[in-house]
């Protein structure tokens, strides 16, 4: 099963947390950050980025 990584960019304060613990999914560009490729069908440390987003930005679905 697919996953989707999405990140609200009202939200994003653009701290690079999710960058940092899971380069290989997000990237920050022009001082948010993006998911690099949604859908992703295993999730691995997109999970702890959702989990240490200050802000609640990610959503893994």
């Amino acid at each position: 099963m697919a996953h989707k990584i999405t990140v609200d960019q009202n939200l994003c304060i653009g701290c690079g947390s999710c960058e940092a613990v899971c380069p290989k999914s997000f990237i920050m560009k022009d001082g948010k950050a993006h998911a690099k490729k949604s859908p992703v069908d295993k999730v691995t440390c997109e999970k702890e980025a959702e989990s240490i987003c200050p802000v609640q930005a990610i959503k893994i679905s």
